[in-house]
């Protein structure tokens, strides 16, 4: 997170100032150009470090969940929980059937993702009325591992080196061993725990493995450009799994 705040604060500052070189913001305290000019420079020079900030490596010491299975090691992550009224099948059930069209912000965040352009199916370009989940198995991710009514994997390569070409049986296990360097691999997964009688905790994780330094600072400046609106998706997914969730009890 502190990465992603330096860049953030590095893209106010680098907008503020440019503006500021057309007409000063006095009211920021910008009374001139020159000053303008040194808060531009000073806004790319945080937003370069906040892209460049190394990623730690995060180890999983005890393997506990199918997650952990198929990445123990990871730079990058985000997690988000939430609690349900529900049964834990109705929830999975949830997880499983929530199309696009019921996630808050998504289809305004992916097309800001996609910059506009038009693309293939995939989950930033998802077809209504359709499971998304669904929908990001068929196209850009991989089924990686299931347990029914607790927890789903997914995983896709999201750096690959220049020219390589996905074999056609690309599977989880050779997803799990891949360590050529040049490539960063994500997983998300899906994971429902029963939390009382009639309730349950719905979570859902983003890891990200990078195999080698030249992948880990490709993918650490795209991750922290894209973090908040990665983050608000996420937490609307979950809010549109508890609807869908707790209406199907009613």
């Amino acid at each position: 997170m502190f990465a992603v705040t330096v860049v953030y604060l590095g893209l106010i500052t680098t907008f503020v100032s440019t503006v500021s070189l057309l007409k000063p913001l006095v009211f920021l305290g910008i009374h001139t150009r020159g000053r303008a000019c040194m808060m531009l420079a000073l806004g790319l020079a945080l937003v370069t470090a906040g892209m460049t900030f190394p990623a730690r490596e995060i180890h999983v010491s005890l393997l506990r969940t199918q997650l952990d299975q198929y990445m123990p090691v990871y730079q990058f992550n985000e997690i988000h929980i939430i609690r349900v009224h529900a049964s834990r099948e109705q929830a999975y059930r949830a997880i499983k059937s929530v199309p696009a069209d019921e996630i808050l912000f998504f289809r305004t965040l992916t097309q800001i993702r996609r910059l506009g352009r038009p693309g293939p199916e995939s989950i930033l370009n998802a077809p209504e009325h359709q499971p998304l989940l669904d929908v990001a198995i068929r196209t850009s991710f991989l089924l990686l591992a299931e347990e029914a009514n607790h927890e789903i994997v997914v995983g896709s390569l999201v750096v690959a080196p220049r020219g390589w070409k996905r074999a056609n049986r690309f599977s989880p296990e050779s997803f799990k061993t891949l360590r050529e360097p040049g490539f960063a691999m994500a997983t998300m997964n899906f994971r429902v725990e029963d939390a009382g009688p009639a309730d349950c905790i719905v979570t859902t994780e983003t890891r990200v493995y990078a195999t080698d330094d030249s992948a880990r600072r490709r993918f650490g400046a795209y991750w922290r450009v894209i973090y908040p609106g990665s983050a608000l998706i996420r937490r609307m997914w979950l809010r549109a799994i508890v609807r869908r969730a707790e209406t199907s009890k009613s």
